[in-house]
């Protein structure tokens, strides 16, 4: 029997479907959290064949005893994942302590958790990337400023989302930003790109093949609904564009993805620029996890499907013979607190209840990107799905 250590297996909420279907395919699942046993959902703990509770997942030497349990008790632990970008580099760690060799590693985490340390790899890919420069003093970021011009995004370089991304449009904004930014905290500067946000979401095989595949798109900057507390939308597609499956298959091959949920975004251009054509793809940052909040449940409303089953396939088989079905665009929008809308909540849920599929509150800890009241809704066509935004945003 494999042993699987899933570490926070409560958060997000829907991993449980993680745990779940990785048990019914015949595997030890160990789940490591700091969550009490007993405030885990009923179906969480119905998945797990034993829960360790520490007192904070920051804690390293906490997590690494429960490791040490699970190994004492039930011998060689195969795989160890968090599914989660914050915890990374704490997977990464602990495989390395732990001899467990199916994941990321500590030496790998540059090419994938910093910006900078990721663009050689799409470049090796063929895709196009962003010009940037390490922030440092004000006379070197204008040199670098001086060839690509204002505006431009800094950002930390091992950052997870938007958070502590700024637009700096001129040379006051610059001073400001220097004056205030956190030395400890890397940043990395990039020339500004007018685009819309594609992703490539993919499950990938132990020898770097697709098990499936789909994509999202988010038309407005995550930048600028964090900074601006705004509402939020983005939409998986019907269909995976062409270019975006080229662009994401050489990426999984560059950057030597194996058995994993990955999420890269790429930047769609929405009109002429220095760095390519209206409609070109260019590359923005990989995410060696599944795309965030309720995105996996999307992929399968979008797709008549079970993303979960076909993970915990991948783990336990290295195959799946999951089908999709029905393809059909999936919206969501996040409402924010405080905003007056024409429609109430359940005048927009009436009006969608053939559609709707989700309709619940957000998590604090996923809010600042994603809104407060969340409407999952499912369409055949972008106009019908285009209304829907209008309905629920106006």
């Amino acid at each position: 029997m494999q042993n699987f250590i899933f570490l926070s297996p409560n958060f997000p909420e829907n991993y449980w479907q993680f745990c779940q279907e990785l048990k019914r395919n015949g595997l030890r699942v160990l789940g490591i959290g700091d969550c009490p046993y007993d405030q885990l959902r009923q179906e969480l703990r119905e998945s797990l064949d034993e829960y360790y509770k520490v007192d904070s997942l920051e804690n390293y030497d906490e997590v690494y005893r429960a490791v040490g349990y699970f190994i004492g008790r039930y011998g060689r632990i195969d795989w160890l994942e968090s599914n989660n970008e914050y915890w990374l580099e704490r997977d990464a760690q602990l495989r390395e302590d732990f001899h467990i060799l199916s994941g990321w590693q500590p030496e790998d985490m540059a090419r994938i958790k910093y910006k900078s340390g990721m663009k050689p790899y799409y470049q090796q890919a063929g895709i196009r990337t962003a010009r940037y420069h390490i922030v440092d003093d004000f006379e070197r970021c204008m040199e670098f400023i001086s060839e690509v011009g204002f505006p431009v995004i800094v950002k930390p370089d091992n950052g997870v989302g938007a958070s502590h991304t700024y637009k700096l449009d001129d040379e006051e904004e610059l001073h400001a930003f220097l004056r205030d930014w956190d030395p400890d905290i890397r940043y990395i500067m990039e020339e500004f790109v007018t685009a819309e946000v594609n992703s490539y979401d993919a499950i990938i095989d132990a020898q770097g093949n697709p098990l499936f595949e789909t994509g999202n798109v988010t038309p407005d900057s995550i930048m600028d609904i964090v900074n601006n507390n705004d509402n939020s939308i983005y939409y998986i597609v019907r269909d995976l564009a062409d270019d975006v499956r080229a662009a994401g298959r050489a990426a999984v091959k560059a950057f030597g993805v194996r058995s994993r949920f990955v999420h890269f975004e790429f930047f769609r251009l929405t009109c002429d620029q220095p760095m390519g054509q209206k409609g070109d793809v260019v590359a923005l940052e990989v995410n060696m996890r599944p795309c965030g909040g309720y995105s996996p449940d999307m992929m399968n409303f979008a797709n008549a499907t079970d993303v979960y089953k076909i993970w915990a396939d991948m783990i336990a088989f290295n195959r799946s013979t999951k089908p999709t079905g029905d393809h059909q665009f999936c919206a969501f929008v996040g409402r924010r607190d405080g905003k007056d809308f024409e429609l109430s909540d359940d005048e927009l849920a009436s009006r969608y209840a053939g559609q709707m599929r989700m309709l619940e509150r957000i998590p604090d800890a996923l809010s600042g990107a994603m809104g407060n009241r969340m409407f999952v809704a499912v369409f055949p066509t972008e106009e019908a799905m285009w209304a829907f935004y209008s309905d629920a945003l106006r």
